[in-house]
């Protein structure tokens, strides 16, 4: 039994900012709309949307910036529910938990008696919720969605209609390759599941990638993976004690990623990989809180951190005394690997775990390893990953930080900046001199009180001229914002080039050059 609250990051976006579900309010991913509210959608705004354009369908919509932490630890109330009605519950991403419900729906007389208990012990947390039964675990999910029971033994017809991108519906089910291979299925003409389940398994073997067969499984009514037979170690498991015990966020994080660290140190030693994780944590009173997660790929040792540092976020912030809510400081944190694989029957990707890359470094297994290996050839600083900064440009607003040490900002991103660029963001940053010329051909400067010296027209890049057809600005930054500063002026302005590519330009030590490329 799945059970699946819709819009998730968009109803976690809402709660922190203390608004209620039927506000309009999108969330952004990259500059793009990652989840939106159902008042949002009403008033037009899809998935995919840039920011722009939402805001012109909706003015009175509230914009949120994408937050996997913020969307786990708001999750764990609605967990907390669930395991109130069925003690063993998965979580696979937040918004979205499956349950065993066989022998649960026993005890409540039936699956939709079941399904009602869940629903409503949701909808006690304030969540709307939609639960969906079936056989296999990506036929629940798919069922969950329309708050449907599949009957026993139907799999299979259930799925032979639907569309073929449901393999990529839900992204706790599938890897970012999926994508491909639903685009080349429909290319060839297979548009449904059941068109895909027909296939013969050994021509989908030699014909596609090893995802393909995981994913003609779940076509088929099967489950995406075999069970796995490969014995749990018992000195796999991960246990501390905390001395003092831990009543911290920030404490609670820094020991869930040593947790982490030393639980993948001991899988790599026994050639495995970890698929489905049990965090346990056990407080000073005895009292014992654990969840369980799964995912379609095997965890890394960011993504076992982030599920740590989600799980204790969501126990401490709990309310005093409420169901859920630790009685006391945690006293000893055990990490247990519920399944494991061999890490060569499972693909890595570059980005690892089907994590955003906004969680960790974004890094996969075996990427990290070889750049951990070349910072030892050439020093710490060789290796950088970028992270979201505090400035007033575009270039100043991403900051390098050494693979390994702690992801902090030297610039405060969410202080106020004054006269900093106002979104959306240039999707691509560049440094490359321009000149800004008037109808006359004579070059366009900035004067001390923030205006231009001529109306621009042209702007020429290298040996290239182009015809303007729309420009904003100039806006004066830094200490030239004031009219009483040097005559030396800083500004930036946008154009809009005749083949239709937008430009932030930027004028500097009174030359130009071209900053930004817009989308």
């Amino acid at each position: 039994m799945a059970v699946w609250c819709p819009d998730w990051p968009a109803v976690a976006a809402a709660s922190a900012v203390g608004l209620t579900a039927v506000d309009p309010i999108a969330v952004l991913h990259a500059g793009k709309v990652q989840a939106c509210s159902r008042a949002a959608r009403a008033a037009g705004i899809r998935r995919g949307m840039r920011k722009r354009q939402a805001q012109s369908l909706c003015p009175d919509v509230v914009v949120a910036d994408a937050d996997p932490a913020r969307d786990g630890r708001l999750f764990d109330p609605v967990v907390t529910a669930v395991t109130q009605v069925v003690p063993l519950t998965e979580v696979l991403r937040p918004g979205l938990l499956v349950v065993t419900a066989d022998r649960a729906a026993r005890y409540f007389g039936g699956e939709d008696a079941l399904a009602e208990q869940i629903v409503d012990a949701v909808a006690a947390t304030g969540v709307t919720a939609s639960v969906g039964t079936a056989d296999e675990l990506f036929t629940a999910v798919l069922a969950a969605r329309s708050g449907q029971t599949v009957p026993a033994g139907t799999d299979a017809a259930y799925l032979a209609t639907r569309p073929i991108s449901d393999l990529t519906v839900e992204a706790a089910l599938s890897v970012p390759e999926r994508a491909d291979l639903v685009d080349l299925l429909w290319r060839l003409g297979i548009r449904t599941l059941g068109a895909f389940a027909e296939l013969s398994a050994a021509d989908v073997a030699s014909r596609f990638t090893a995802d393909a067969i995981g994913a003609h499984r779940l076509a088929a009514g099967l489950p995406g993976r075999r069970p796995s037979l490969a014995p749990i170690p018992v000195s796999l498991e991960v246990e501390h004690t905390c001395d003092p015990p831990i009543d911290r966020i920030d404490a609670a994080a820094f020991l869930g990623r040593r947790l982490a660290d030393d639980l993948h140190r001991r899988l790599t030693a026994a050639s495995l990989a970890c698929t489905r994780l049990t965090v346990h944590a056990i407080t000073e009173r005895g009292q014992r809180h654990s969840r369980t997660w799964r995912c379609a790929e095997p965890l890394t040792p960011e993504a076992t951190a982030a599920r740590v540092r989600w799980q204790l976020e969501g126990w401490l912030t709990g309310t005093a005394g409420g169901a859920g809510a630790p009685d006391s400081p945690i006293a000893r944190l055990l990490l247990e690997p519920v399944e494991v694989v061999d890490p060569g029957t499972l693909q890595y990707t570059f980005v690892g775990a089907g994590l955003p890359a906004a969680v960790g470094d974004g890094l996969g297994d075996r990427a990290r390893r070889a750049l951990v290996r070349v910072q030892g050839l050439l020093g710490g600083e060789s290796v950088r990953v970028p992270i979201r900064s505090g400035g007033r440009g575009p270039a100043e607003q991403v900051a390098l930080v050494a693979l390994g040490d702690e992801l902090v900002a030297p610039r405060d991103p969410d202080a106020a900046w004054p006269d900093r660029l106002a979104r959306p963001s240039p999707a691509l940053l560049s440094h490359t001199d321009a000149e800004v010329l008037d109808a006359q051909g004579r070059l366009v400067a900035v004067t001390p009180r923030g205006a231009f010296t001529a109306e621009p027209t042209d702007v020429r890049i290298g040996r290239s001229l182009h015809r303007l057809r729309w420009w904003a600005g100039p806006w004066p930054f830094g200490s030239a914002a004031s009219p009483s500063s040097a005559p030396a002026v800083s500004a930036r302005a946008q154009v809009l080039l005749e083949d239709s590519r937008a430009l932030l330009l930027c004028y500097r030590e009174q030359s130009w050059t071209v900053e930004g490329v817009y989308e």
